[in-house]
């Protein structure tokens, strides 16, 4: 270490290139350097390793013994170096590695089967460890370093939290069919007098749809919550019960003959469903291709 620091390591690139090309103008179009800041180079190497490097020899310039014995050693320490700077690479074909997630069965059922298939075909040695919690929880796992990736709405993030948009999803009402008027949906009073369904990991959650209703002055009953996204359209058949839910948690209404979806009578902003991660994960080139496999599973048609 104390002979690194008397010497400028981009002498020792020039070196290199000296020790390869064996000419001082074509070291110097190789570095991209005048051929006088090369001489200078030289000048201050020969004075470091008390050898002149270079001779003249038979009217060409050769390579003094010194010079012969370093050669060797300074093209295995420079690509150690590089080695070292450069960004490190990720095959997902040989990567042995397990992720954590935390994720809903709602996006379990969008992104889950089609990732599962693109891990199983081009990164089979990579596991997935899938668990779920609330928004608040997710964050704190992800700042904690308990996760790889947290999948849902994050409407604030934590200064260290980055975030993707995955897609946005709009919200839709469901009900029984034998419930509702023959054409259309409910009108807004008789929307909020039905009995709602609330989509929460926790009873209490203040979601997007009650942050609307508290803007408006509204509130609706909700008489029943739960955390299950297959069982909160299920519950409605045969029931008086209104789900307001993103579109796609619901899938293809002829799955649920007995219901009939409609559009809230209710401006609710679109959903934006989001992947995030800690920052120290930016650069981590395996965390990097998880995410733009998550990103191109998540897209519709997938």
């Amino acid at each position: 270490m104390d002979e690194l620091r008397k010497i400028d390591l981009n002498l020792l690139l020039t070196l290199h290139a000296l020790l390869s090309e064996k000419h001082v103008t074509r070291a110097a179009l190789r570095l991209h350097r005048s051929q006088p800041a090369v001489s200078h180079a030289l000048a201050q190497l020969r004075a470091h390793f008390d050898d002149p490097l270079l001779i003249r020899q038979h009217g060409q310039m050769a390579l003094t013994a010194r010079a012969q014995s370093l050669a060797k050693p300074l093209q295995d320490a420079l690509g150690s170096l590089n080695g070292l700077l450069a960004a490190p690479q990720f095959d997902p074909a040989q990567a042995r590695r397990r992720f954590r997630l935390s994720l809903s069965d709602y996006s379990s059922r969008i992104i889950l089967p089609p990732l599962v298939r693109h891990l199983r075909q081009v990164a089979p040695g990579i596991d997935l460890a899938i668990s779920q919690a609330s928004r608040e929880t997710m964050l704190a796992q992800l700042l904690d370093g308990e996760l790889d990736l947290a999948l849902g709405i994050f409407p604030e993030l934590p200064a260290d939290i980055a975030a993707q948009t995955l897609f946005e999803d709009r919200f839709i009402s469901v009900a029984d069919r034998q419930v509702l008027p023959a054409k259309g949906g409910l009108a807004l009073n008789d929307w909020l007098a039905r009995p709602h369904v609330l989509m929460a990991m926790h009873p209490d959650a203040h979601d997007e749809i009650e942050r609307t209703l508290a803007e408006q002055g509204l509130r609706r009953h909700i008489a029943l919550a739960l955390p299950h996204w297959s069982a909160a359209v299920e519950v409605l058949t045969g029931t008086d019960l209104v789900l307001t839910v993103a579109k796609r948690a619901v899938g293809p209404m002829r799955q649920h003959p007995s219901l009939r979806q409609f559009t809230p009578p209710l401006a609710i902003p679109a959903l934006a469903y989001q992947q995030a991660w800690h920052a120290r994960k930016d650069s981590d080139p395996g965390h990097r291709w998880l995410r733009e496999a998550v990103w191109a599973c998540s897209q519709p048609g997938r």
